[in-house]
């Protein structure tokens, strides 16, 4: 039984007069069951469903959606009952909403359709009301589109999309994608640089999946999964599913043309943080908090193979992230003992216990975790970021030497790092919510910009 069903089956147990909860019931429902078609990025048929605010505000014609004390005047309400032998008008796609939380929202409309929403929770952010920011954000992903000069950073309930320029030494912001999720924890850009995948959620809350059209800046689909933060997105060699994996274990695909998804596993035995198709897109990896990059076939949905050992000891701590070697499959990790490795992604000889035959090559470790670790564009270099003790490291190997080619140590903690789509520069970025542009032949500094406009405080006093 989903969360949702479990909070209306529970009301459904107890005195019918219990008070009901927009905050808590109501609100959460609407998020997981409208939010993905009906949102200030995405508003289907000018109807917003994200707050109490937009319920009254109405749609096209401006009627409020819910009238307090009557679920019969409610449009809500119309909008997801039957229309006799006819389905409900909305959801427009999938199932109809189940009569437990249909009943739910009527009591609550009958009680009065109270908002308890407390003033720390109401902000809701738009593109004509983004987030303000009195301090930098942690930087949790970047990604550099496929032309290069356009440089996607994560920022609070949105991406933040920089021009930067050819030289690496300057940034000019080009556009705000203000979505629903508070967290975004993973950016991807397609491979033809036409859309952005986005990935994220709001802990304890849900997951999201984004899709925006590069160009118009526009939201082309949201889809709510689960009840916590979703990680690690990925497309497929040929842009037609993304994958993406999550707090509940699951690794997931999805159709980038149809919006439905096409692949569920949870084979991963703690948190999924990252995933990685195979140069033909019939097969999908991911690592996590268990130690393991696993082996998924897309066709069957099937789980495959460990391809990593699990022979004790040969991996030191949970990975973190997974990058593919471009045209070929072989896989890059990194994770919680430092040290990038590489392995073949299918195995070629009967497994034998203990063995770790995949294993390609172990480079020379970093100090702390590896949060982000990526091929260049041409497959024959790789940059890794790292963090210990809140301190950040940056460093570019060559995929033939053990040894970095050069090392840049960060003062805050460094999460995400890219390559540009020539390969000349690299951007790094983490806690200290600052994006350091690095010359990725000599490892110098090239430019350094804050990744969110900083909105200047405002004392008593001044004029």
């Amino acid at each position: 039984m989903s969360g949702l069903l479990l909070i209306a089956a529970a009301w459904l147990a107890t005195d019918d007069a219990q008070p009901i909860s927009y905050h808590r019931q109501v609100q959460p429902l609407l998020t997981a069951r409208c939010a993905g078609c009906h949102q200030p990025a995405k508003a289907g048929g000018k109807v917003v469903l994200v707050s109490h605010a937009t319920l009254s505000a109405g749609g096209k014609d401006g009627e409020p959606l819910v009238v307090a004390g009557k679920p019969e005047e409610s449009a809500l309400l119309a909008a997801l009952l039957p229309r006799g032998d006819k389905p409900p008008k909305m959801p427009k796609k999938g199932e109809a909403l189940p009569e437990t939380e249909i009943a739910l929202l009527r009591e609550w409309i009958v009680q009065g359709a109270v908002d308890d929403t407390p003033a720390a929770a109401a902000a809701q952010f738009s593109a004509d009301h983004p987030p303000l920011y009195a301090q930098l954000p942690v930087v949790t992903s970047l990604d550099f589109a496929p032309s290069g000069d356009l440089l996607a950073v994560s920022g609070y309930h949105e991406v933040l999309l920089w021009q930067i320029d050819p030289a690496g030494t300057g940034a000019t912001l080009a556009a705000r994608l203000i979505g629903m999720s508070e967290r975004i924890q993973s950016l991807a850009f397609s491979p033809d640089g036409t859309r952005l995948l986005v990935v994220g959620g709001s802990p304890g809350r849900f997951g999201e999946v984004q899709l925006w059209d590069v160009a118009k800046r526009a939201l082309e689909r949201s889809l709510l999964l689960g009840g916590d933060t979703l990680y690690g997105g990925a497309w497929s060699p040929d842009g037609s599913r993304v994958a993406f994996c999550g707090g509940d274990v699951s690794v997931r695909a999805l159709d980038t043309t149809s919006g439905e998804l096409v692949f569920f596993n949870a084979a991963s035995e703690d948190l999924a943080l990252d995933t990685a198709f195979s140069k033909d897109g019939a097969h999908l990896v991911s690592v996590g908090r268990d130690r393991a990059l696993k082996l998924f076939e897309m066709a069957t949905q099937q789980f495959v193979d460990n391809i990593t050992s699990i022979t004790p000891g040969a991996l030191k701590g949970g990975l973190q992230a997974v990058d593919r070697q471009p045209g070929e499959d072989v896989l890059l990790i990194g994770g919680a003992d430092g040290q990038p490795k590489t392995y073949k992604m299918f195995r070629t000889q009967k497994r034998e216990i203990g063995d770790d035959y995949n294993h390609v090559k172990s480079y020379a470790p970093l100090a702390g975790r590896i949060f982000s670790c990526e091929y260049s564009p041409d497959g024959a270099r790789f940059v890794a970021g790292a963090s210990q003790h809140g301190k950040g490291e940056v460093r570019l190997y060559a995929v033939a030497d053990e040894a970095p080619k050069w090392s840049l140590p960060i003062a805050g903690a460094i999460y995400a790092a890219t390559f540009r789509g020539d390969g000349s520069r690299v951007a790094a970025a983490g806690f200290d919510g600052h994006v350091y542009v690095i010359d990725a032949a000599s490892g110098a500094l090239t430019g350094r910009f804050a990744a969110a406009p900083i909105e200047p405080p405002v004392h008593e006093g001044t004029p």
